[in-house]
């Protein structure tokens, strides 16, 4: 029986975006200790704030500052703080709404335990000693038992020296993948230098990457076949943008291949070839990283193109 295996993984990239005189003006001030709302068409303070009427989908631009003292509305306990969160020891996520708005941010604060938060209590924002312009810049809200700073809400014409135009933040997920028992066959052959599939009993098409089902007859597959190690490119495009500890130089050749045997296209880089030279029906076999358990990229073999009928089904 094959072993299951498992395995860490991390998907990670960043997000960036540019920003509007709303935002622009929210963000700036969190660098500048301002909080700013956003003042809707019936009279309402919204913090964090919008670019348009939740209610009437007009454009909003009558900003307010308002205090950074408030009162939490709702709250739970974090005993276990992940990476990357504001604190590293444990903490309350809550809603806060901040006097003079009419809705809540949602940040965390810092209490010495879930016994000391409840829903109603003051609280104020502890600022960060460096500020970016980001939400980050509230470093987390504590316990307060003073006068609201600022009753009500004072406009404000948004206007910062240098302002903050744009973000860039990164999105990450960490989590643990079992690849089941086709997968884990699959990774195993690989090890050898062999690409399996499996077929199906009924329509008799090998997938691989394997799946342990037909996706087109739903029954399961368990019959093993070897496959390539030469195919077929039937589509491809051409990657000009560099990615982040990708140690590959732009342009280059990112392709589907059917490898002979295998009624599925996987992907793979083509190289050993200038990029602007790769075309569907193009013969490639594969060439193995030195030292690890998978393709790093595949080459021509010299052989004459593939027929268009041969692989039309699989592009």
């Amino acid at each position: 029986m094959t072993e299951i295996l498992s395995a860490p993984l991390v998907v990670e990239f960043p997000f960036t975006r540019s920003l509007g005189p709303v935002q622009s003006a929210f963000l700036t001030g969190l660098r500048e200790r301002t909080v700013l709302g956003v003042r809707t068409d019936d009279g309402r303070v919204l913090v964090p704030p919008v670019e348009y009427d939740p209610v009437t989908a007009n454009e909003l631009r009558s900003l307010v500052r308002v205090a950074p003292t408030g009162t939490v509305t709702s709250w739970a306990w974090n005993p276990s703080p992940r990476r990357g969160q504001p604190l590293g020891t444990p903490f309350a996520w809550v809603l806060v709404r901040l006097d003079g708005a009419d809705t809540a941010l949602l940040h965390v604060l810092d209490a010495p335990g879930p016994d000391a938060v409840r829903t109603g209590m003051r609280v104020r924002i502890r600022w960060a000693a460096t500020r970016t312009g980001a939400i980050t810049d509230i470093a987390c809200l504590e316990p307060y038992d003073g006068e609201p700073e600022t009753a009500e809400p004072v406009p404000h014409d948004g206007e910062f020296a240098d302002p903050v135009t744009g973000i860039t933040v990164p999105a990450r997920l960490d989590y643990v993948h079992t690849p089941g028992r086709a997968q884990s066959a699959y990774l195993k052959a690989l090890e050898d230098r062999r690409t399996v599939g499996e077929r199906c009993p009924a329509c008799r098409k090998v997938y691989v990457p394997p799946r342990g089902a037909c996706p087109t007859c739903g029954i399961a597959t368990a019959e093993q076949v070897e496959v390539g190690p030469r195919g077929t490119v039937t589509t491809f495009c051409i990657v000009n943008i560099k990615a982040k500890n990708l140690d590959i130089d732009v342009p280059y050749v990112y392709a589907h291949i059917a490898l002979d045997g295998a009624d599925l296209a996987l992907h793979g880089r083509i190289a050993g070839i200038p990029y602007d030279e790769v075309r569907m029906g193009l013969r490639v076999e594969p060439v193995w990283a030195e030292g690890a358990r998978h393709v790093d990229h595949y080459r021509p073999t010299g052989e004459p193109d593939a027929d268009y009928d041969t692989y039309k089904e699989l592009v």
